[in-house]
């Protein structure tokens, strides 16, 4: 499984359009909207799971630097989460 950083999203995107948008590329097995849990609103920012890491790839290579609704997409693959804290 390849996991992508999408960053620079319209704050008004769906995990259903983020979905659409990279399941022309394979299989998704996730698509998600990171949003502030204390009003709900979009970080601007998310990640997508592809099932098989080729297609993942392409995705990087097809989306990074275009644009969707408006803005400019970060694409590049998630790195893990540090564990900065004690």
């Amino acid at each position: 499984m390849k996991k992508l950083f999408i960053g620079n999203l319209d704050w008004g995107t769906t995990e259903e359009q983020l979905k659409e948008l990279f399941s022309q590329y394979g299989e998704i097995e996730e698509a998600v909207i990171i949003k502030d849990k204390f009003s709900g609103r979009s970080k601007g920012f998310g990640f997508v799971s592809f099932v098989n890491d080729d297609e993942g790839d392409k995705a990087v290579e097809a989306q990074n630097e275009q644009e969707f609704l408006g803005r400019k997409l970060t694409v590049n693959e998630a790195r893990p989460p540090k564990n900065d804290r004690f």
